[in-house]
């Protein structure tokens, strides 16, 4: 699967690496700028011919909406500023082929019917979007039914405070081969969003003190994501409807809330969560309706609870993880286990190993009583670390009666697992 990501990445990293090219070898150089011959982008686009580059050079640019209508490299020189004065979608591009690069682009229109941005793609192919700075902007990249794009090392801030009065940071809406690669997304409703979106990647991303989620996938099948950090976000990552994705080497931190979670899993099946950092969050992994995940060589550490998994899951393999600090480690709202614990390091583990081959001669229960009753009742919460707490849980050690007997990791490690 990891091999498969890389084979991707390098496909479409090969296609920014052609259109440089496509350019060198075709175009001419048009410059815009207050002290140039040309000094308006409308303009330059205008006169300019299939493949040629557009040199925008320091200035502040009052437009309007710059539609790029033909193959063309927009490339600022010195960070020149695109101002839409809150009217208008400022940049919107209708060509395959196209390069937009170097600019800072502010300020864009607000309408729910149309959804403005600093960017739009329509229906384009082999579209880059690198290295620009976007600031309060209502979307800030929005890709409708585009493939093989890029959007690369851009940074964008908004300053939403509340969900229905901004867009998404990264919005993906019916496209196939996207790479995400290398953004910093602050201040949106969503960081990132994907919505029936196939085959792409989302890597080296830091998606942060967003509204709602720092990224949010919907009906999207056959993606990864890969080495981001999201902390810090409304509720944290949720992945819904969606089956065949991968999640390796991301980090979930300080995504606290009554219904926070680091990363949401709804209507999930077939995918993989590895290698992950889980800290700080209300719940780790929350789990609704999932179906043969696999769950390996995550760390849960300092979490309200490590992670719920509701009773409608099945056939999820939970193994080889580390579950330290968490107030709870597991928890689920029914007595059906239809889910594999197997060679999970548990902190609260106090068995033995006789044999000292690591793994506890006793095998354990994670799932606490007390945690079963706060799952039904959570104003009992506020007698946890009482003595009445302490006492459910020795009870039901000595004499298992409540909490389900196959809920168990039947292999248990005496030491956290180097992740």
């Amino acid at each position: 699967m990891a091999r498969f990501s890389k084979v991707k990445l390098f496909f479409l990293l090969l296609i920014l690496c052609s259109q440089s090219f496509i350019y060198k070898a075709k175009s001419n150089t048009i410059r815009v700028g207050k002290n140039k011959k040309i000094k308006n982008i409308h303009y330059a686009i205008l006169i300019a011919k299939p493949y040629d580059t557009i040199e925008v050079n320091n200035g502040l640019y009052k437009e309007g909406n710059i539609i790029i209508n033909k193959s063309l490299y927009i490339k600022g020189i010195n960070n020149p500023v695109l101002d839409g004065e809150k009217k208008f979608e400022i940049l919107s591009i209708k060509a395959n082929n196209t390069i937009v690069e170097g600019l800072t682009i502010k300020n864009s229109g607000y309408s729910t019917l149309d959804d403005p941005g600093a960017i739009k793609v329509y229906d384009a192919t082999n579209v880059i979007i690198q290295n620009n700075i976007l600031i309060d902007n209502f979307f800030g990249i929005y890709i409708q039914f585009g493939k093989n794009c890029i959007i690369r090392n851009n940074s964008l801030q908004a300053f939403g405070k509340e969900e229905q009065q901004i867009g998404n940071g990264i919005h993906c809406w019916k496209s196939d081969s996207l790479l995400i690669l290398g953004n910093k997304i602050t201040g949106h409703r969503d960081g990132i969003y994907f919505e029936f979106v196939t085959s792409s990647t989302i890597r080296g991303n830091i998606s942060y003190q967003n509204i709602r989620y720092g990224l949010h996938f919907m009906f999207s099948n056959n993606d990864s994501y890969i080495g981001n950090i999201f902390k810090n976000n409304g509720a944290g990552v949720a992945v819904m409807f969606t089956h065949k994705v991968k999640m390796y080497n991301n980090y979930f931190i300080n995504n606290w809330g009554d219904a926070a979670y680091g990363l949401l899993l709804k209507e999930i099946s077939d995918s993989y969560i590895v290698n992950n950092h889980f800290v700080s969050n209300t719940i780790g992994i929350f789990m609704e309706g999932t179906s043969r995940i696999n769950v390996k060589n995550n760390d849960f550490k300092n979490n309200g609870w490590g992670m719920k998994i509701q009773a409608s899951c099945m056939d999820n393999n939970i193994h080889e993880n580390n579950f330290i600090n968490n107030t709870f480690d597991v928890s689920t709202n029914g007595s059906l286990v239809l889910n594999i614990f197997n060679k999970n390091y548990w902190d609260k583990y106090d068995g033995y190993d006789l044999d000292k081959n690591n793994i506890g001669d006793v095998p354990y229960h994670p799932l606490s009583l007390f945690s079963m009753i706060v799952e039904n009742n959570g104003p009992v919460m506020l007698l946890y670390q009482s003595f009445f707490a302490l006492l459910l849980d020795k009870s039901e050690k000595v004499i298992p009666s409540l909490t389900p007997t196959n809920f168990i990791d039947e292999k248990p490690l005496m030491h956290a697992l180097i992740l």
